[in-house]
């Protein structure tokens, strides 16, 4: 095994684990904290002339207050569209329509609201820990698919070692990550 065969094993795993974080970092984005944050809409496809477009390329999305979400389309004809998605998308609230702009107001989370929010945060949190883990897995199975091959089993065992810690940083950030929502969560 080339020492570069060994750097595409860590960069592998380091991608797969990047992916996880980022997934949930943008999962995280999309759930509410009872204030207004354009994030919410992220990842929101309208339907533009038959094609999925995402809501960011069809209107302006803003914030007029904390808790008011505004979505001004560039064209008024995307008013239904824009408030059709966004009712598809069960974000728990309703949009409102005046003829040229479509507004959402956030309501404030009950305290019931706001633990099933911390409990889907630490749900999220162990799936991108799964998918951390996953990459750890198949890093750590190539590097002993390797040794079995006759590659040395001490640079293995060290490999293994730092594919662990690089698992442990990332599952580390996860946590941090996730800690961090459910205080916003919880701040009333």
């Amino acid at each position: 095994m080339t020492q570069e065969e060994i750097d595409l094993i860590m960069e592998d795993a380091e991608e797969q684990m990047d992916k996880a974080l980022e997934h949930l970092r943008i999962e995280l984005s999309k759930i509410t904290t009872g204030k207004a944050n354009p994030a919410m809409l992220s990842g929101l496809m309208v339907n533009y002339y038959g094609s999925p477009t995402p809501m960011n390329q069809v209107a302006n999305v803003a914030t007029s207050d904390s808790r008011t979400i505004v979505i001004q389309p560039w064209e008024k004809s995307m008013l239904a569209q824009i408030e059709k998605s966004i009712f598809e998308a069960n974000l728990g609230v309703t949009p409102m329509n005046d003829g040229v702009v479509v507004r959402l107001s956030i309501p404030p989370l009950t305290e019931e609201r706001r633990r099933d929010l911390v409990k889907r945060c630490a749900h999220l949190g162990e799936e991108s820990k799964v998918g951390i883990r996953g990459g750890r897995r198949d890093a750590i199975e190539e590097i002993k698919k390797a040794v079995k091959n006759g590659f040395s089993e001490d640079i293995g065992k060290k490999l293994e070692d730092d594919v662990d810690n690089l698992s442990k940083k990332f599952i580390a950030n996860v946590d941090e990550m996730v800690k961090h929502k459910e205080k916003d969560i919880m701040t009333i």
